[in-house]
């Protein structure tokens, strides 16, 4: 038995040192290794890519937000939007979701102000709002926050045979105002896009 695996090793270890070869087939074995190294590359690069751009977008527009004096009204809510989709600069659907809420330290509660939306199917209310309080920081009483939340599909440039879904690059960013305590929607409607 012994004497089996030593020529079985020996024979392995020849092989293994040979230098001569044909280059076609090496490059016939290793060609598509290449390619596909390649392309996979490419399509996390490009995946990375479009995550940092969402999520540089959504920051653009939190911070645009909370530097407003004058208010928001629908046609700014959907040039927001349209910033969002041009920043992001891809062909698949950008939904957007824009509240300002406050926190109620006596009722222990959030309340909010106004929620508008571009392709959710519903705004934040006061009854659904408690949905949110894990993922907010600690507030004080009263304080002010601007939430703005975005979903974007990754379409895949070359799509890798092991994934079998879509990637959604989901971003919730919350930013205290800036200038003043309270932004006004006096003409918001739910759905803000106009457009």
């Amino acid at each position: 038995m012994l004497r089996v695996f030593l020529n079985t090793r020996q024979l392995l270890g020849r092989w293994l040192r040979r230098e001569n070869g044909a280059l076609t087939v090496e490059a016939l074995l290793i060609f598509p290794l290449f390619v596909y190294t390649v392309s996979l590359t490419y399509t996390f690069y490009d995946g990375f890519r479009q995550s940092t751009a969402n999520l540089k977008a959504a920051y653009t527009v939190s911070d645009l937000i909370s530097r407003e004096k004058d208010g928001i009204n629908d046609t700014y809510v959907s040039s927001m939007h349209l910033l969002m989709q041009r920043m992001v600069n891809n062909e698949s659907e950008m939904r957007m979701r824009l509240s300002f809420i406050r926190y109620k330290e006596d009722e222990d509660r959030l309340v909010v102000d106004w929620s508008t939306s571009c392709g959710f199917a519903e705004t934040w209310t006061n009854v659904n709002i408690e949905a949110l309080r894990d993922r907010l920081p600690p507030l004080s009483d009263l304080e002010p926050l601007i939430i703005v939340e975005t979903v974007n599909n990754y379409e895949w440039t070359i799509k890798p045979p092991w994934m079998n879904t879509d990637y959604r690059f989901e971003n919730f960013i919350f930013t205290r105002p800036r200038i003043a305590d309270q932004i006004s929607a006096d003409n918001l409607s739910e759905q803000g896009c106009t457009a």
